[in-house]
Order: C-alpha cells, then sequence, then structure tokens
C-alpha cells in the first residue's frame, strides 16, 4: 500500500502545463493540446504520441476541419446518428457529430465547429460548411 509521506512537497492541484480544465474551458471553443518539442497537435492527450513529450500547451482551434471518415450508428439510441473523424486545419483529429441526414455526410466535406461538447454524449458537433452538391450518390 502506497503512503506518500508528510516530507514530500505535493503538486498544487491544476498548476500543471498543458491540462484542459473543464470548469475554466469555454463551451463555444475546441481545445487541443500542442507539444513544444516537436509541434504536434492533438485533442486530449497526456504524452505526445511522437515523442513522448510532457510539456504539452493547450489552444484554441479555429473550429474548421475536413471529415475523414464517417459511420452511421443504429445502436442505443432512438434514432440513427453518425460518428465522424473529423481533421481539423490545426492538424489533430477528433471524433464527433456532424449535423444533418447521416446518410449526406462524406469523406472530404468541410466542416465548422459547432457547438464544443455535445450535453448528451460530450462530443463536439459540426455542422457543414458547404451544402452538398452531389448529384445521386
Amino acid at each position: 500500500m502506497y503512503h506518500p509521506s508528510g516530507s514530500a512537497v505535493q503538486q498544487a492541484a491544476g498548476s500543471a502545463t498543458g491540462v484542459l480544465e473543464p470548469g475554466a474551458a469555454d463551451t463555444e471553443a475546441l481545445l487541443f493540446q500542442r507539444c513544444t518539442w516537436c509541434g504536434t497537435a492533438m485533442y486530449h492527450r497526456v504524452l505526445c504520441p511522437v515523442c513522448r513529450g510532457s510539456d504539452l500547451h493547450t489552444e484554441r482551434s479555429g473550429g474548421t476541419g475536413t471529415v475523414r471518415h464517417s459511420t452511421v450508428v443504429h445502436r442505443n439510441t432512438p434514432a440513427a446518428r453518425n460518428v465522424s473523424l473529423i481533421e481539423m486545419a490545426e492538424g489533430f483529429v477528433v471524433r464527433g457529430r456532424v449535423m444533418g441526414p447521416p446518410v449526406g455526410i462524406h469523406s472530404g466535406d468541410r466542416v465548422r465547429l459547432s457547438t464544443a461538447k455535445d450535453p448528451v454524449r460530450g462530443e463536439p458537433v459540426f455542422q457543414l460548411a458547404d451544402e452538398p452538391y452531389r448529384a445521386w450518390t
């Protein structure tokens, strides 16, 4: 069993660099981390996936991205919904939902952030930036 010793200096809560603080986060902004060593952008990580560095700084995303993959989910929901992987302009990938009919969302569609945190699922919600002009697809 581990017992912290009384002489050990303990780090104050909330003082770690790069750690996202849920109480201080703006509900309309999508926050991500960037590694100070290699410059890699990532979403909600503790260590950099490239160089394993722990010096991460929190930044605010511009909110625009591209759908890389989208799938329709019918399980645990009263109606069909989509789950999409969105590659943001800053270079990180986030899982979220794109508003609209699930069959109308395709890879390569440009999206913009609508809400950073869905109240039900807690994931970002996006909307299509351009109306799709696809004939019979």
